[in-house]
């Protein structure tokens, strides 16, 4: 799809896909496909393979590659697929340059993560890549503060693939005034901090958020979803507080956890092995306790 089909598609869920490990610790290609496709059963309109949930930066140049292969095998042209590059400028025109080539349908470029940023740089480093790939739409993960509606729509302005914008600083007020100084209906919008932020996103701008938690309820995500953007507040709200145990957990200690407890839900579903790559870590039993429990209420478990 080109890059206007995928703006539009980015209005909705965009599941971050985790990666799955087998006990040799090597992507698990069964299961990978196996997520995808149950993801994209459920109607989750957009894929990211690659993306923090997905362990980016604990995988290799080649895994990561087959991750996006893998995903646009498994999603059949039933949702977009969205590629997380990142790293050095190559290195992610390499990544986007193979992510076109085997069909994906657009690149969400990681925020540099290199210790000395100026606006400018960060401008040069996204146009670079951009440009790099012209027939790709491209999202910008926004997690820097000082990134304004000024940067962004000076890529805009310079890069007409550049579609969508994931934005996770976590200050409402912020995002407020950054998607309007950059262009509230030039890009999509989407709530880069997943369900708990959804509903306070939504009401100053968004028209989509990503998802873990897509993983292991598709269903629940789109329930969501569907109730932010037909105004249903009190059954977003609703949903909100059934989310929120799971979510919590992902966002304690700086999100110390925000994969394991994916993968721990996954594991007790039979969906995949609990495996994790440092620096994160597997958790303990008072921890998969609590998310069996979680499981239980979501109606997706017995009681344990």
């Amino acid at each position: 799809m080109g890059p206007d089909e995928l703006a539009g598609r980015l209005a909705g869920v965009v599941a971050i896909t985790v990666t799955p490990f087998d006990e040799t610790g090597s992507v698990d290609e069964t299961a990978y496909v196996k997520l995808v496709k149950r993801m994209v059963g459920a109607g989750i309109p957009v894929v990211t393979p690659n993306g923090n949930t997905g362990e980016f930066y604990a995988l290799s140049t080649s895994e990561a590659e087959r991750a996006v292969e893998l995903s646009v095998r498994a999603a059949d042209g039933q949702a977009a697929v969205l590629c997380g590059v990142g790293h050095d400028v190559a290195s992610a025109i390499t990544a986007a340059r193979h992510a076109r080539a085997v069909g994906a349908d657009g690149i969400m470029v990681h925020q540099p993560v290199h210790p000395y940023v100026s606006l400018d740089g960060w401008v040069d480093y996204h146009r670079a890549i951009a440009e790099a790939v012209p027939e790709l739409g491209v999202v910008l993960y926004v997690r820097n503060p000082r990134i304004g509606g000024a940067q962004i729509a000076a890529l805009g302005q310079a890069c007409r693939n550049v579609i969508g914008v994931k934005y996770a600083v976590p200050d409402p007020v912020r995002f407020a005034c950054v998607a309007r100084d950059a262009g509230l209906e030039r890009f999509t919008w989407v709530d880069g901090l997943a369900e708990l932020a959804a509903p306070g996103y939504w009401a100053v701008g968004a028209t989509g958020f990503t998802s873990g938690l897509a993983n292991v309820s598709p269903e629940l995500s789109q329930r969501m979803h569907t109730a932010l953007s037909t105004g249903d507040y009190p059954r977003a709200m609703q949903l909100w507080e059934e989310i929120r145990p799971f979510e919590e957990l992902r966002a304690a200690n700086e999100s110390a956890n925000n994969v394991s407890v994916v993968k721990e839900a996954l594991a007790q579903l039979g969906l995949c092995q609990r495996n994790i790559r440092p620096p994160s870590r597997i958790l303990g039993p008072v921890e998969r306790a609590r998310i069996a429990e979680i499981l239980a209420s979501w109606g997706l478990r017995d009681e344990p």
